[in-house]
């Protein structure tokens, strides 16, 4: 270990005295020093680049093989469906997929979210091929969306008979589905983040392909297994946009935000893990508005506001999860339910004079959860 520390200094001075000697004139070794870091960075930087887009191919071609795997009929070449595929949909006349109505079918309200896929041309030829070539954030959501389109399409057709596909394929390759998953949930929080309206019509497909893929009977296991704890921090990473945005026009973009979080608690097993964070949430935000009270301290008036946005996504949640008798409650321990109701009509009284809303919304959400037949975890 001396030895390596005495080596470590001795090529720290050798690297100094080339700096000293190499060091052209008219610049101080502070400077010619600085020029030689930043060089490096930046070609450093060129490689990572580099990296990265190769990185992107390979997951192109792997989906690409992927998806050929599952149904050889629909192989593609160049990033498109083959003509045999495109061909055996004109025999059977195929109504094409329609993202929209399939989250209609979950119980999810799109109205004017979800835009309608073009029905008056087979959906292989409305699919564009699949491509990497990115120079905008909505560009970089291009690949995963198509490939999981594409995936979503070969679902609805194997069911009808159409096409003959092997989904046990998906188990084999998993890096490759999660991965595409993973692209589209980061590239959805890098919009949130920084949203510009309006909301293009892609983005807004991207989002509904997403809760496609989630509440498809078949996919969603195979997804959800794989993908689980990317879903979970995505919720995460949407709830904390939500109460840390303090632009002053930022209620266009809560909305969006709270429009997909309500998406994705349609999904019945995401729906328990969501509510439990939003309990959390709401709750702690409760406890240190009556501290705040008791101590006569400042307390954010941001978060403040933007706490209820949550508290309606947690009361629609909680009102949808009454609503439906399939809920099961045996495989949740309500943890979070139970910390939520605990002196929760003392917090109520105590907040009810300076914070009415703030009381309202806690009174609401105690009705849901003491009357809803369901357990959170």
């Amino acid at each position: 270990m001396d030895i390596t520390i005495w080596y470590l200094k001795i090529s720290k001075l050798a690297l100094a005295f080339a700096i000293i000697h190499s060091k052209p004139p008219g610049k101080s070794c502070k400077e010619y020093t600085e020029h030689l870091a930043k060089t490096v960075s930046e070609q450093d930087f060129g490689w990572i680049s580099r990296v990265e887009v190769l990185e992107a191919e390979v997951l192109r071609l792997r989906q690409e093989l992927l998806l050929s795997k599952i149904c050889p009929r629909f192989c593609l070449k160049n990033g498109k469906p083959d003509a045999s595929a495109e061909t055996l949909l004109d025999q059977e006349c195929v109504n094409p997929v329609s993202y929209s109505s399939q989250l209609e079918d979950s119980g999810c309200d799109v109205s004017n979210d979800c835009h309608n896929i073009d029905t008056s041309k087979h959906w292989l030829e409305t699919l564009p091929p699949l491509n990497i070539c990115c120079t905008s954030k909505e560009e970089s959501l291009t690949a995963p969306v198509q490939f999981l389109q594409h995936l979503l399409e070969i679902r609805k057709l194997s069911e009808g008979g159409t096409l003959q596909a092997d989904f046990t394929e998906l188990e084999n390759d998993s890096f490759t589905v999660c991965s595409s998953v993973s692209q589209l949930l980061d590239g959805l929080t890098i919009f949130y983040k920084s949203p510009k309206f309006p909301v293009s019509n892609f983005l807004t497909e991207a989002v509904c392909v997403l809760i496609s893929l989630i509440t498809d009977t078949k996919l969603s296991n195979h997804v959800l297994k794989k993908c689980f704890k990317k879903l979970e921090e995505f919720k995460k990473n949407l709830i904390q946009i939500i109460l840390r945005n303090s632009s002053v026009n930022r209620f266009q973009a809560l909305h969006a935000v709270s429009h997909t979080l309500a998406l994705l608690g349609r999904n019945n097993i995401l729906r328990n893990s969501l509510i439990s964070l939003l309990l959390s949430e709401v709750r702690q935000f409760a406890e240190q508005l009556l501290q705040a009270q008791q101590i006569q301290a400042m307390y954010d008036v941001t978060q403040y506001e933007n706490i209820f946005p949550l508290c309606m996504i947690l009361e629609q949640l909680l009102q949808n999860g009454t609503e439906e008798s399939n809920v099961s409650s045996s495989d949740y321990d309500g943890e979070e339910k139970i910390k939520f109701l605990k002196n929760l009509d003392q917090l109520i009284l105590h907040l009810s004079d300076e914070f009415p809303l703030v009381s309202l919304y806690l009174w609401r959400v105690n009705v849901l959860l003491n009357s809803a037949q369901i357990q959170i975890d």
